[in-house]
């Protein structure tokens, strides 16, 4: 079987064939759907880490507050049926699966189910812009490793990392200015601009290309509101005390800046494609308590989610896979990420 093509080092990071697809599957994180889900959910997460349950109880809370849902299938299955429109309306005549890491419909699940519809070859979205590896590889690994034990499953080939593609930049800006115009015109001079994305740890990042697309897509967003101050901040760590993660985390840059006198932000979660438990309550709750604590006007701007300028980069990245030598759109000086993923990128650490 092979899953993803690039088996040398001397393999090329672009396929430029025209490729033909029996299905889409888009893969994501998962995330429970009801109370009794919380905790299997987590301990699927914590992958048999012996985490203490109180531990698992204390991480728990976040999704009981929200009745133990958290929104991001929902948001995948907007997604995934906006996608089915565009396709139809496009006359492209491919199916689209859904696939879970940690949670139903689990991705083996849906392998089986691709190989029992006579599915042969899969393209795959992963619902994360930037290159890391718990944005990319680790998916590519969930599927090798759920493809394995079953006979006669798919081979999958992947959709490149579309952080400075035009389908996501431009959304995120109308989003952004949309935020700034919360503030009376007069003012939004003084607003500071604050972007956020999912912390990872340091070896991590030095494995990947994860800083440096984060930090093309945040200088992308503000140009294009005609913004040159502006910072990088991460949330949503998760990681023992010890090991080192990117920083500076939001809510602490917050109560920092709060106290040198800012009263007006726009956060930015350009790390994040759809208003899923980290922004609900990593952003909407935490950040926000930490800025009424500050005295300040705090505006979060939303997320792409089913955005019809995503929804068409989408197809355009499906296309860019079915055509022989394919114009591949980037924005800003980085060119576009590769679609075959070289040996030994994005390792873990």
């Amino acid at each position: 079987m092979t899953i993803y093509g690039a088996q040398t080092a001397e393999a090329p990071l672009f396929d430029e064939q025209a490729r033909e697809y029996d299905a889409i599957l888009v893969m994501s994180f998962g995330g429970p759907e009801g109370q009794d889900d919380v905790i299997p959910f987590l301990q699927k997460v914590a992958g048999g880490r012996n985490i203490p349950v109180e531990r698992l109880e204390e991480v728990a809370v976040h999704y009981r507050d929200f009745g133990g849902v958290s929104p991001i299938n929902a948001q995948n299955r907007a997604l995934i049926a906006a996608l089915e429109q565009e396709l139809a309306a496009h006359d492209i005549d491919l199916p689209i699966y859904f696939g879970n890491r940690n949670w139903h419909p689990f991705i083996e699940d849906t392998i089986r189910r691709m190989r029992d519809d006579g599915v042969k070859r899969v393209l795959t979205f992963f619902t994360s812009a930037f290159s890391s590896y718990s944005g990319c590889r680790q998916y590519r690994e969930d599927i090798i490793r759920a493809s394995e034990p079953i006979e006669g499953a798919p081979t999958f080939d992947r959709l490149r990392m579309f952080y400075n593609h035009p389908g996501f930049i431009t959304p995120m800006i109308e989003n952004t200015r949309a935020a700034f115009e919360q503030f009376p015109s007069d003012q939004r001079e003084d607003v500071q601009l604050v972007f956020t994305a999912h912390s990872i740890p340091l070896g991590m990042a030095r494995n990947s290309d994860y800083e440096a697309q984060l930090k093309e897509a945040c200088q992308l967003v503000a140009e294009g509101i005609g913004r040159k101050d502006y910072a990088l901040v991460y949330q949503s760590r998760s990681g023992p005390p010890h090991v080192p993660w990117l920083e500076p985390d939001i809510c602490d840059y917050l109560r920092e800046i709060g106290q040198q006198g800012a009263k007006q932000v726009v956060m930015v979660p350009i790390g994040f494609i759809s208003d899923h438990m980290e922004v609900m309550f990593d952003l909407d709750t935490e950040a926000m308590q930490v800025a009424e604590e500050m005295g300040m006007n705090l505006v979060r701007a939303a997320t792409v989610g089913t955005h019809p300028q995503f929804i068409s980069m989408i197809r355009e990245l499906i296309l860019e896979r079915m055509t022989e030598n394919p114009q591949r759109r980037a924005l800003g000086a980085c060119g576009p990420s590769h679609d075959i993923c070289p040996v030994g990128c994005c390792l873990p650490r």
